[in-house]
């Protein structure tokens, strides 16, 4: 094989190398994708301490309903029991009670309130659970798909190195040298000629340099510097 032939096929080694690349870090970037889970978990756990902070303030307003309900038992005990017998002191009894049930229906509606702030947050969190689940097994099947795909992207890549490294060490040092640097260049460092034309910069080339290049001299491109190289 000519010395433009080993640079083309080291060329199609790097390209091919360099997809490789990029796919094993895409499936990389999606294997290490977990964005939707940590937001989901996150949101969770917010949830979660509403409805803690919720069923505290049920409690809470329960404990004070129970508590008013309880001095109105006791009072009106007193009231109908016949043990007083004072009229102030039932007149005063009876203010208090009033009192007390005026204050007893806003406990009433507040911790309605609050029951239903308790539903509203326990349905939410359910419905944050199954989407949590369902984030979950999607991720375990993608884990489950991808990590033998990476395994296999690997393996190529592991094979492709080795072949550019093989190819590479029977290319001349300053030959390569010209090869990295003009493919850091121009991104395509070794071209074909097809019909008389540089394939890179499509510029007729000179009959004597393309004939030159089929016998396989390391020439490059007048206008575009790209090695030359026909089949």
């Amino acid at each position: 094989m000519s010395l433009a032939g080993q640079l083309y096929k080291l060329q199609q080694l790097d390209l091919e190398l360099q997809r490789k690349q990029q796919e094993l870090n895409e499936v990389e970037n999606q294997l290490s994708d977990n964005k939707a889970l940590i937001v989901a978990e996150s949101k969770l756990a917010s949830q979660k301490e509403q409805l803690e902070d919720a069923r505290k303030k049920q409690k809470g307003s329960e404990w004070e309903l129970e508590d008013l309900q309880e001095k109105v038992r006791q009072i009106d005990s007193k009231l109908y029991s016949g043990t007083t017998k004072n009229p102030k002191e039932l007149v005063n009894l009876e203010k208090e009670v009033k009192g007390l049930k005026s204050q007893i229906r806003p406990k009433e509606d507040a911790l309605l309130g609050l029951m239903s702030r308790v539903e509203d947050i326990e349905a939410e969190v359910k419905t944050i659970t199954e989407e949590l689940e369902r984030l979950k097994r999607e991720w375990e099947q993608r884990q489950e798909t991808l990590r033998p795909r990476k395994g296999e992207v690997e393996t190529v890549l592991a094979k492709l190195r080795g072949d550019c490294n093989g190819l590479a060490q029977q290319i001349d040092s300053e030959d390569l040298n010209t090869y990295e640097r003009i493919r850091l260049a121009r991104g395509q460092a070794v071209v074909k000629v097809e019909r008389g034309r540089c394939l890179g910069c499509h510029v007729t080339v000179p009959t004597s340099q393309w004939q030159k290049a089929k016998a396989g001299d390391v020439i490059q491109c007048n206008n575009c510097s790209r090695i030359l190289y026909l089949e």
